[in-house]
């Protein structure tokens, strides 16, 4: 598949993956009544093997968190409070979270002190034995290869720190103003080219790649969205406050050395510094951000609200869980010489 040529122009690079989806998008698209979501959603979970890799349960969810962002314009700002619509999301959510928590493994909840719960997250992440992409990335990969890596970190990183952002009005105190930091600099500091996504999309189209958000959600993987649903679904429940400032934590603390090597692999493949950029401003930000995110954002909350302990470290095994699920679909499919996209195309992989 020629990467470049992947993305297509507007509601239209959306294309159904099954009845659910289907369903939805036609809601979405203020189609008219008609269109029983609610029970779509019920039959699509019950007759589904897998929630997370499922393509019509994904991108269904995709959907319903992205009329809520207002990422795809397109899409009915009318239809982001549908009471039907909302029940799917739901019922989508629930099995979801279910999916999630049975493969997530349990780690040992520490005294819920903001030392002790920086130490666990530090340890939590460094036991993590996932397949590592970005040193396939930095050593091995093809320059298509390089293209399909951004195509598929387009899904989040265009809407870098808005999943986390729902957080900000549900925390108080040394938390908040933790996460305020953290999402300041992720932002850009005041300055509308420094913020992160905007960095990204520089990136994109540096490559030769679409910047629009979704521009190419036809191509990415059920894993992926499934990664992106996860943030979207810890952030908008307030009742998984803990687990959104875990997988936060988890993920500040997971960033600083592959985006090292995400750059070195990069600029080895030749491409330059508009593309770089995005990485290396990661390297030094997140070095910096996991001191933040693990002691005065975690560790605060925790200690306000003990209870929330187990939902922290939920979170932040959820994160690395997921990611090593995108990690191992990504190199599969490299070192078995295919390509880690969808195949719209209808020819084959």
């Amino acid at each position: 598949m020629n990467v470049t040529q992947s993305a297509s122009t507007a509601v239209e690079r959306v294309s159904a993956r099954g009845p659910l989806s289907a369903a939805v998008l036609k809601s979405l698209q203020g189609e008219g009544p008609g269109v029983d979501v609610a029970s779509s959603a019920e039959q699509a979970v019950a007759s589904t093997a897998d929630v997370i890799r499922d393509d019509d349960v994904q991108l269904a969810l995709f959907l319903l968190y992205a009329v809520v962002y207002g990422s795809i314009p397109e899409l009915d700002a009318r239809r982001e409070w549908d009471l039907p619509l909302i029940a799917a999301r739901l019922t989508l959510e629930r099995a979801f979270e279910a999916a999630i928590r049975a493969v997530v493994p349990d780690w040992p909840v520490p005294e819920p002190s903001a030392g002790a719960v920086a130490s666990t997250l530090f340890k939590v992440t460094s036991a993590d034995t996932g397949p590592s992409l970005s040193r396939f990335l930095a050593k091995k990969a093809t320059r298509e290869q390089a293209l399909e890596f951004l195509v598929l970190r387009s899904i989040y990183t265009l809407r870098e720190a808005d999943p986390h952002s729902w957080a900000i009005p549900r925390l108080r105190g040394r938390a908040k103003a933790a996460l305020v930091e953290i999402q300041a600099d992720e932002y850009g500091g005041g300055q509308a080219e420094r913020v992160h996504a905007e960095l990204f999309a520089k990136a994109m189209r540096g490559a030769g790649l679409d910047d629009r958000y979704g521009g190419y959600v036809d191509v990415v993987p059920a894993v992926t969205l499934a990664s992106m649903n996860m943030m979207s679904l810890f952030g908008l429940n307030r009742r998984l406050i803990g687990a959104i400032v875990g997988h936060l934590a988890a993920f500040e603390m997971t960033s600083s050395i592959p985006s090292r090597l995400y750059a070195d692999g990069l600029r080895r493949l030749g491409f330059g510094e508009d593309v770089t950029d995005y990485f290396d401003e990661h390297v030094e930000a997140d070095a910096v951000h996991e001191q933040i995110a693990g002691r005065d954002l975690a560790g605060a909350l925790a200690e306000e609200h003990p209870e929330l302990l187990p939902d922290i470290l939920f979170g932040a095994t959820a994160c690395l869980t997921l990611d090593g699920v995108v990690a191992e679909h990504v190199l599969e499919r490299w070192q078995s010489g295919r390509c880690a996209l969808r195949d719209v195309t209808g020819g084959g992989e």
